[in-house]
Parts: structure tokens; C-alpha cells; sequence
């Protein structure tokens, strides 16, 4: 047994130990729902995960609120009812999914402070079958919050992307397509559809359609189905040397008509109800996913670098009228209201003319016929690349007026 101080497990991180030599660690272990339980006991509760195979972990707590955080190297998630695991109700919830490449993440939320205690990863000599046990037990909330955080685990962080050389003016323009959510965050979802995929399958077409036209140069802040947090979406953009970030996503919302496509700028102060609930739920899906936004603010604080924001916020509101008017001369839906704001996180670079665009609501039955069809797609690519060539015109046309 490992006894948690600090609320961090890396036993078997990163194939570290001879054992996980001999186990084949870089194959792909599935979890056994089945023959996994969370189970309340007169302490806390227990947690036992049965894998097909043992790999490298870790597990930690976050605060507010209170969730435990499980990474593993490989594992497949593959038609696992992750709520279906709890037995207790002192598990509020449980979400399962990709985190990054390689690495899945189990965040087992909690209904009440529970500390991490103990932790055993059982591996079978002959099977190779793994059973990880964990241990909680009840605390207050000021020594959970003491406890958990998010662990400094050696060879964790990836590096960072290189900064770019210094482009040439005349060069192509740098265009960061970042796909809404992914991984263990699906973003909006029907029966069949999950807002994460259809971002990133359209991100692909329409990277295609940009690169075609020999103008543009093009990154996505994701290639899979990997959890990107917003705070390294921002920078993604910064070190690919970005002169546009645009973000897509397809949103859903219980209340209202919503439907068409809707294009955001960054404000302080939503432009109204709906714009707010949406930047919120954006925020939340961070949260959700397990990230710990305790030292985010120097990211994502408004005051950051206002003085930029001055020559970047109406560049972005002009990008966001060329990519409406593109929209509206294809002849293809557009909101009632199709510029809006909000303080969406995703949007807070200050240098980086930033925009989110909504290309419809998946609770809207014609929107999302229409992001489903083929054709439709390509129409909506072209015109996001017509207006992202409007624009390049008109920014360069009035770079020397903006700087006076």
C-alpha cells in the first residue's frame, strides 16, 4: 500500500518500474465496468478499477468542488457507462474520456470532501489483468483543500510548442482552427451526435479548403480526440505565431429558439442571457474535465495587457462582420442576432484577433441537418474562407490608420 500525504499517486508513471517493463504498458487496456465498483465503507469509500492489463497512473484531488482525478496511460473507454460505476451516493458523478494524446482521465466527482488515502495497483502474474483499489475517507473541507492540488508529476508536461521565426509580411496568413471540446469534454450532444467530433471533423475540411487557396497557413489546437483546456488553446495560438484564432463549436441550449450560425467577440459583459450562459458552460467544461483553475488567473484575467486590446478588440469585431457577410452572401442561415459577445476565456489573447464562432445549435433540428450534410459544410467552408479573405484586406488596408 502507498499512504497519500499530499493526495499523489505515480507508481508505475511514465513505465518507471521493472514490472511495468514486462507487462507491455504501451499496449491499450480496456477497463472491465463489470468488475469495477465505487462502494461507500464506514470510513469513506473504496474505488476498485478492474483493467485488462496494468499501466502507468496517477491519481489527485481538486477542490471546489471536490473531485478526484485519474489518469492512465491507454486506456480505452470503449462502451463504459461511467455513472453506472457508483454505488454510493457520496459520488456525485463520473466521467470518463481522452485527456491527451495517449492518456485517459476518470473525474469521479464527490459529494463531500474525501481524501485520498490509500491507493494498490494489483497486476496478475499471469494474466497480466490489473485491479486498482483506492481508498477515501471522510475529512473537512480545509484539510481536503490542503490536500489536493494539481501533483508536480515528473515527465508529465509535454513541451511546448517552439515559438515561430518571424514571418515575412507578404507571407501566408497564420489561421489557429481550434475544434470546441474533446476528449473526456463531449461539449453539446444529440442521441448520435457529440458536438466535439463534428468540430473537429469540420475543422479538417475547412483547414483543407484554407490551405488550398495558398493564402493561408493553418493549425488546429487539436488533431484528435484529445482534451485541450482553454488556457492551452491561447497558447497553442501565441507559439504557432497566430494572426487569427478562430474557435468552432455547434452549442446547444435548452431555452429559446436558438438557431443559425453566430459569431462572438470578447466583451467584459455578455450582449445578453444567452451569450452569458454559454461563455459560463464553456468555463465549466474545464472544471469538468479535471483541470485546476487555481492558478489560471494571470491567463485569463481581463486586465491582461488592455493596452493590446485596444488596437486587437476592433480588428476582431471587423473579422467578425467579414465572417458574417461571407455567411450571409452564401446565402446560408445566420442568427436573428448573428454578432454577439461574451467573456469566453478561448477569446482573452491580447494580441491575437480572436473569435468564436457558433455554425448552429445542435438542439436546432434544421441546424443540425444542415451540419450533418455534406454539402452544406462545404458551403459554409467556403464562405468562412471568403471572409477570411475580405478581411485580410481590409486589416491590411487600415493597419496604418489603426497605429496613428
Amino acid at each position: 500500500m502507498i499512504r497519500f500525504l499530499h493526495v499523489l499517486l505515480a507508481a508505475l508513471l511514465l513505465s518507471g518500474t521493472a514490472q511495468a517493463q514486462t507487462q507491455g504498458f504501451g499496449a491499450l487496456a480496456r477497463l472491465d465496468a463489470e468488475g469495477s465498483t465505487m462502494t461507500q465503507t464506514r470510513a469513506g469509500v473504496e474505488i476498485t478499477l478492474a483493467l485488462s492489463q496494468g499501466v502507468p497512473y496517477r491519481a489527485f484531488t481538486l477542490a471546489d468542488p471536490a473531485r478526484l482525478v485519474l489518469d492512465f496511460r491507454e486506456v480505452d473507454w470503449g462502451g463504459v457507462h461511467a455513472r453506472g460505476l457508483s454505488q454510493t451516493d457520496r459520488v456525485a458523478d463520473v466521467r470518463v474520456g481522452g485527456f491527451r494524446p495517449g492518456w485517459s482521465r476518470m473525474v469521479v466527482d464527490l459529494a463531500a470532501p474525501l481524501a485520498l488515502s490509500e491507493a494498490d495497483l494489483r497486476i496478475d502474474e499471469i494474466t497480466g489483468a490489473a485491479r486498482l483499489i483506492l481508498r477515501l475517507e471522510e475529512t473537512d473541507a480545509e484539510d481536503f483543500a490542503a490536500r489536493s492540488g494539481l501533483p508536480n508529476t515528473p515527465g508529465w508536461d509535454t513541451p511546448e510548442p517552439e515559438a515561430r521565426i518571424p514571418r515575412d509580411p507578404d507571407a501566408p496568413m497564420v489561421i489557429v482552427l481550434d475544434p470546441g471540446h474533446g476528449g473526456i469534454d463531449p461539449g453539446a450532444e444529440t442521441e448520435e451526435i457529440l458536438e466535439k467530433d463534428l468540430m473537429l471533423s469540420f475543422a479538417r475540411q475547412l483547414k483543407e479548403m484554407l490551405l488550398r487557396t495558398g493564402a493561408f497557413e493553418v493549425v488546429l489546437t487539436r488533431e484528435d480526440d484529445s482534451f485541450v483546456s482553454l488556457e492551452r488553446r491561447v497558447q497553442i495560438a501565441h507559439r504557432s505565431g497566430a494572426d487569427v484564432f478562430l474557435s468552432l463549436h455547434a452549442d446547444s441550449l435548452g431555452e429559446g429558439n436558438a438557431r443559425g450560425a453566430t459569431v462572438f467577440t470578447l466583451s467584459e459583459d455578455a450582449s445578453d442571457e444567452a451569450s452569458a450562459a454559454l461563455a459560463e458552460r464553456h468555463e465549466r467544461a474545464d472544471l469538468l474535465a479535471g483541470v485546476d483553475l487555481s492558478g489560471s488567473d494571470d491567463v485569463v484575467a481581463d486586465i491582461l495587457m488592455d493596452l493590446a486590446r485596444m488596437e486587437t478588440q476592433p480588428r476582431a469585431d471587423l473579422l467578425a462582420r467579414a465572417l458574417i457577410l461571407g455567411i450571409r452572401e452564401s446565402g446560408l442561415p445566420l442568427n436573428n442576432r448573428p454578432q454577439r459577445s461574451a467573456s469566453f476565456s478561448v477569446l482573452k489573447s491580447p494580441d491575437i484577433p480572436s473569435i468564436l464562432l457558433e455554425l448552429g445549435f445542435l438542439s436546432s433540428g434544421r441546424d443540425l441537418g444542415n451540419m450533418i450534410n455534406p454539402e452544406w459544410r462545404l458551403d459554409m467552408a467556403m464562405a468562412i474562407t471568403d471572409g477570411l479573405k475580405a478581411w485580410r484586406l481590409a486589416d491590411a488596408a487600415g493597419a496604418g490608420l489603426v497605429r496613428q
